[in-house]
């Protein structure tokens, strides 16, 4: 029996559908790998053969650009500070998100919504909205040219989108694991440290990796606290290098793919953690 032309219909439509899905993947991760691999086979030029020949393949691979870089002290020091910095971070905003997702999710008291309403409403306001009463606070307390000039504002501008995230994860655990935690002679806090923190590690997992690549690519913030070069991150290092080496085109292709090579290992090993954490979420409940 041949299936008639209103069956057909749907089946046509799927495939093309799903076609059409697959172009759009196709043409999203062209325009994200092409520039990648451009910059890479273009720091390998002189800025004289970048200019007569941008597309196409070395004429002669000059490696002096990449080596030169790798065997500079200051880039080593960004890097350095760019990971202590993202690190510290994390640390800060994922302790303290726990705590007040841990409560806005298990405990029931008068005016919880209001208040987390006012930490979603964090949510709302861009970093630069509050860039000038951020710095007047920052020269108060004598936190310019300090490392957590940069990690504080981060970690408190990171509070709202993990707190959101942490409270939906935590609200789906059982209330009963948590009366027979209690009934054994667990205290709220030891059913938070040794129960319920060990359960949410795909979470926490999530908001670590967001808050280290939004610290990562921060550079307006470091730009305003750090005057001395010895605290310059990775994103104002290649901000200060462009205007140094305005001149030399391939150079600063090759010192922008050194400085992305961190970042995308980092994320290479911890999207799993990343996507599984956010799915975890997703269809819990």
């Amino acid at each position: 029996m041949t299936p008639t032309a209103p069956s057909r219909a749907p089946r046509l439509w799927s495939r093309l559908r799903g076609l059409s899905m697959h172009a759009i993947i196709w043409v999203v991760g062209a325009m994200i790998v092409v520039p990648l691999l451009y910059g890479l086979v273009s720091g390998f030029k002189n800025t004289s053969e970048l200019s007569s020949n941008p597309f196409g393949l070395p004429r002669e691979w000059v490696t002096a650009n990449y080596t030169g870089l790798l065997a500079s002290g200051s880039f080593w020091r960004q890097i350095f500070n760019s990971t202590v910095i993202a690190l510290a971070t994390a640390l800060v905003t994922v302790a303290a998100s726990a705590l007040a997702a841990y409560v806005f999710a298990r405990f029931a008291f008068r005016g919880r919504e209001l208040v987390f309403t006012l930490f979603t409403i964090g949510l709302m306001f861009p970093f630069a909205v509050a860039i000038l009463p951020l710095f007047i606070m920052l020269r108060t307390f004598g936190l310019l040219d300090n490392p957590l000039g940069v990690i504080l504002p981060q970690a408190a501008f990171g509070l709202p989108m993990t707190i959101i995230i942490l409270r939906g994860f935590f609200r789906n655990v059982p209330g009963e694991l948590e009366e027979a935690a209690i009934i054994d002679g667990c205290t709220a806090f030891g059913f938070f440290w040794r129960i319920l923190l060990p359960m949410a590690r795909p979470a926490l997992a999530t908001v670590s990796v967001l808050a280290i690549v939004t610290s990562w690519n921060n550079f307006f913030l470091p730009l305003l606290v750090f005057t001395e070069q010895d605290w310059w991150t990775i994103p104002v290092g290649v901000q200060q290098f462009k205007g140094q080496y305005a001149q030399d085109t391939a150079r600063i292709l090759a010192y922008v793919v050194l400085a992305m090579a961190p970042a995308l290992a980092f994320y290479a090993v911890a999207e799993r953690q990343l996507i599984g954490g956010l799915t975890a979420g997703a269809t819990k409940g």
